[in-house]
């Protein structure tokens, strides 16, 4: 009865890593409960990606991140990034959502997080990227038709703003600085903006420290014990 039920838990654990890139940590030792959130691909919005598309979507995260805040028995947060972007409103939405949570919280950029990315990675209390990793940061971008009139551009100039006053404001970086990079025409091909590896990543100030998954881990967990004492 004891194996059915490790198999049964097993099962479970492998089919919610599956639907939704979530996962409790709490391994022998610790006992610190930490939620990993994992947000890979394209953030998906309102309207449903490729299905070759890895995605990541907002109605997955937005519930259990309110489900992480109402648990007492969660104690931290570590959320694992490699995306390329996605809708702005949803990505806004679930940085938003990880900012605003009570619980101490680690944001590690494994691969990149480019784009809306970026609010999602400074979003956390404390953020790693490793020596390899990336960030593109650039202007707000529109892939469908819209009405060209200076009204819709001062709209997209309003999102963008939206965009780069929230990382101001949950890590180093100046507004005016991340506007600097975002409109550098030297770096990209089809595309102005600039393209940040881990180490440019701290230095300008997004990203608070190099590191991987043993560093994000430590950190957190030594927030967590701050945070009970």
């Amino acid at each position: 009865m004891e194996n059915e039920e490790k198999q049964r838990q097993r099962l479970d654990k492998n089919e919610e890593i599956k639907e939704t890139g979530t996962l409790n940590l709490n391994g022998n030792g610790h006992k610190a409960n930490i939620q990993l959130l994992t947000i890979i691909g394209e953030i998906e919005g309102h309207e449903a990606v490729s299905g070759n598309t890895k995605a990541t979507k907002y109605e997955h995260l937005i519930p259990r991140l309110a489900e992480v805040e109402d648990d007492d028995e969660v104690d931290g947060v570590l959320i694992l990034l490699n995306t390329l972007g996605g809708d702005v409103e949803a990505g806004l939405a679930i940085a938003e959502m990880i900012a605003s949570l009570s619980k101490p919280t680690v944001s590690l950029v494994l691969g990149g997080s480019h784009s809306i990315g970026g609010p999602l990675a400074v979003s956390a209390d404390y953020s790693f990227i490793v020596p390899s990793g990336t960030m593109i940061v650039h202007p707000v971008r529109s892939s469908g038709m819209f009405i060209g009139v200076i009204q819709s551009y001062r709209n997209m100039e309003k999102t963008q703003d939206r965009i780069t006053r929230f990382i101001a404001a949950h890590s180093q970086i100046t507004k005016e600085r991340l506007e600097e990079l975002m409109l550098d025409s030297t770096q990209l091909v089809k595309d102005v903006g600039t393209m940040l590896e881990g180490e440019d990543a701290v230095r300008e100030g997004m990203i608070d420290e190099v590191g991987g998954i043993s560093m994000a881990l430590k950190k957190l967990r030594e927030m967590i014990r701050q945070k009970k004492c």
